[in-house]
């Protein structure tokens, strides 16, 4: 498991290309056959990416010398998303199928969960997000359709996109972790701009479906001391509550977002005019 630490705003500002990449990019999320875990002292987040190919994926017993527990998810709820091939989820003896763009909620209590790809040449990716938990809520699949899209952004100001809320108190409960999916129309490049910050929640994204040329020059800071990462797919970028967090591509791209923090209302956010920034 990689380790970060919180970093102070005063701290972010002194910091170098490299300084910036090594305590808020996440270069590498998936491991074919494997699986990654990003420990995040920020709000505790734990961000990662499960690739099964022809062996199962199970968290490991030792996991739970990380988080002071008895096993990996005593005290944790994890989402997650499916990006790639077909994905069969076993969680305590009980099977879900999570295909492409769907999603699955776990609560906290689940001992033995269970990782595999239903082709394995045709692997699955599954990328989580996983907060702690102070009670349990029950297991249960998003689909796509069930995600309570909401399209935002004008082709004039090239960021026409659609959110997909799977994890939001709308769709089903959790203890605090909210997770979504938005996707940029072809010709959009801007992703949450205008921006915003919101004291109350840390967030993290992670983009994908981007050509191997690609990139994102994703926004981070302080609104008036503002710096950038270049992203490549599938990457993933954590965000201070007191980050703005904007990118904008070279062509258009999808990106997950999940939020862990005070609350869980979806508009909680403190709105930045571009005047504003520096």
């Amino acid at each position: 498991m990689d380790i970060r630490h919180a970093i102070h705003p005063d701290h972010a500002k002194t910091l170098d290309t490299a300084g910036l990449r090594r305590h808020f990019l996440v270069d590498s999320v998936f491991a074919p056959g494997g699986m990654t875990l990003t420990y995040s002292h920020i709000d505790r987040i734990i961000v990662g990416g499960i690739m099964p190919l022809d062996q199962p994926v199970v968290f490991a017993p030792e996991l739970g010398r990380h988080t002071g527990t008895e096993y990996f998810l005593a005290r944790r709820e994890i989402g997650l998303i499916n990006i790639g091939g077909d994905a069969l989820v076993t969680v305590d003896g009980t099977r879900h199928e999570v295909l492409r763009e769907e999603a699955l909620y776990i609560g906290a209590g689940a001992r033995e969960v269970r990782f595999e790809s239903l082709d394995p040449a045709a692997p699955a990716k599954l990328y989580f997000n996983s907060a702690p938990a102070h009670t349990t809520h029950p297991t249960r699949k998003i689909t796509l359709e069930q995600a309570s899209p909401e399209t935002l952004g004008d082709p004039k100001t090239s960021n026409r996109r659609t959110i997909y809320k799977y994890i939001v108190p709308n769709v089903l409960p959790t203890c605090q972790l909210l997770m979504g999916m938005t996707k940029l129309e072809e010709g959009s490049l801007w992703n949450t701009m205008p921006c915003h910050t919101h004291e109350r929640r840390m967030e993290v994204y992670f983009y994908f479906n981007m050509k191997d040329d690609a990139v994102v020059f994703h926004m981070l800071g302080q609104p008036q001391e503002t710096r950038h990462l270049v992203v490549r797919n599938e990457q993933a970028v954590v965000s201070p509550s007191w980050s703005i967090h904007s990118g904008v591509g070279t062509q258009a791209y999808t990106f997950i977002w999940g939020m862990v923090g005070e609350n869980q209302v979806f508009p909680d956010m403190d709105h930045l005019k571009p005047a504003d920034l520096r």
